[in-house]
């Protein structure tokens, strides 16, 4: 069994213990934050999805004992274009209450970033303040991924589609995704790469109204630079800045301008 099956049969038991909890929480009264597609559509310069994240299946515990308001306020007062909170609790020791609090400390887009499979998810995720959810393409069949989308963008969430590989590609383009996010990291070995950016790029429309984001592994400015250089709007980068001891400085060198913008 790989690590993305293990993760997946741990969610669909997740997922029946939040059908069980009969729980209704408005929310109309959540605050508007901006739109992340109009963010990185607009900007000159490469943008940071800035991650929350206590640990992973593959490094182990990175910062279990960050506040993740603080590492947030850190992170907008630095110019990340989005915080994402990771929201899983078994392999990356997140929650939805650091999702909800987090959302009463910034105003910037807001991932939910989960492995989503049911729209009970999306519910909670909304819930608790996200404005944008992160779908992934390995962890759904083709019927799956459409309802999801379908269901949170009729929600006025924004979606973050992720892929792998050209096939992966070919299915988030499928159902349409305005901004897809190709993960260097292979969600079965969780090994990383970020060639998988540049190979990923031949396969992306760019002369349409969509937008590239380059996901894991981006370690320094030189990641950047390359992520840039094969079109990305913006980078989603967890692990470097949790270890960083200056997270302004951290991100600020990974702003780099995007491709074709001079310096």
């Amino acid at each position: 069994m790989t690590i993305l099956e293990k993760i997946l049969q741990t969610k669909r038991l997740e997922v029946k213990q939040l059908l069980m909890e009969e729980r209704i929480v408005s929310c109309e009264t959540m605050s508007k934050r901006p739109s992340l597609f109009e963010i990185l559509r607009e900007s000159h310069r490469l943008e940071v999805i800035s991650e929350m994240k206590r640990a992973s299946p593959s490094k182990g515990m990175i910062s279990g004992s960050t506040d993740p308001v603080a590492q947030a306020k850190a992170y907008e007062q630095a110019g990340a274009a989005c915080i994402s909170v990771l929201t899983d609790s078994t392999f990356f020791k997140g929650s939805f209450d650091d999702l909800a609090a987090v959302a009463e400390a910034v105003c910037t887009p807001l991932l939910c970033k989960d492995f989503i499979i049911h729209e009970v998810q999306i519910d909670r995720a909304k819930q608790a303040g996200a404005s944008v959810i992160l779908l992934i393409v390995a962890a759904l069949d083709d019927a799956t991924l459409q309802r999801l989308h379908n269901y949170a963008t009729e929600k006025g969430l924004e979606v973050l589609v992720e892929v792998h590989d050209a096939k992966e590609m070919d299915r988030a383009l499928a159902i349409d995704a305005k901004m897809i996010g190709v993960n260097n990291r292979d969600l079965r070995t969780f090994d990383v790469d970020i060639a998988r950016t540049e190979e990923m790029a031949k396969h992306f429309p760019f002369n349409e109204n969509r937008l590239f984001i380059s996901e894991s592994g981006i370690m320094d400015a030189g990641d950047a630079k390359r992520a840039a250089a094969a079109g990305a709007s913006a980078i989603l980068v967890g692990e470097s800045l949790m270890r960083s001891s200056s997270v302004e400085d951290s991100l600020r060198s990974l702003q780099v301008p995007k491709a074709g913008v001079p310096l």
